[in-house]
C-alpha cells in the first residue's frame, strides 16, 4: 500500500515539478508524509504489564532481568540463569537450573512468593536478557 502511494506521488510530483531538485523535494515531502501516516502495532494492553516489574509479583516468563537488580542476591548470577532459560510452567522449575549454586537457590527462595508464571509473550520475551537501556 505504501509502495503504490509513493509511486503515485512520485508520478505527481515528476509531472508538476519544473526542476530536478523541486521535483526531489516534493517525492522526498511524500515519502515522510506516507511513513509518519503508518499505523504502530503495539499490544498496549498487555494484562501482564504489571508483573514485569511494577508490582509487588514479577513474571518469570517475560520480565526482564534488570527487574531482578533490587532484590538482594538475584542479581546478576540467578537472575542471569532465570532469564535465559525458561518457559516455565511453575516457579519451582527454577530450583532445577543447571548451575544455579545453593546461595542463588536460598536468594530464589526468599522472594519466591513474589514470583509468577504467565504464558511467555515473544514481544517480552525477545528482550528478556537484553532491553536495550545502556548508560
Amino acid at each position: 500500500m505504501q509502495k503504490l502511494l509513493v509511486a503515485l506521488l512520485f508520478a505527481a510530483a515528476s509531472a508538476l515539478a519544473p526542476s530536478r531538485r523541486a521535483f526531489l523535494g516534493k517525492v522526498a515531502g511524500a515519502a515522510t508524509g506516507a511513513a509518519v501516516a503508518a499505523p504502530a502495532f503495539a499490544d498496549t494492553d498487555y494484562a501482564g504489564l504489571p508483573y514485569l516489574g511494577g508490582s509487588s509479583k514479577i513474571d518469570i516468563n517475560n520480565a526482564n532481568v534488570r527487574v531482578y537488580v533490587k532484590l538482594p542476591g538475584m542479581y546478576p548470577g540467578a537472575a542471569g540463569k532465570i532469564a535465559s532459560n525458561g518457559p516455565y510452567k511453575s516457579v519451582s522449575e527454577v530450583y532445577s537450573i543447571k548451575g544455579m549454586s545453593e546461595k542463588e537457590k536460598a536468594a530464589i527462595k526468599k522472594i519466591e512468593s513474589r514470583l509468577i508464571t504467565l504464558e511467555p509473550s515473544p514481544m517480552y520475551v525477545i528482550d528478556r536478557l537484553n532491553n536495550g537501556l545502556y548508560r
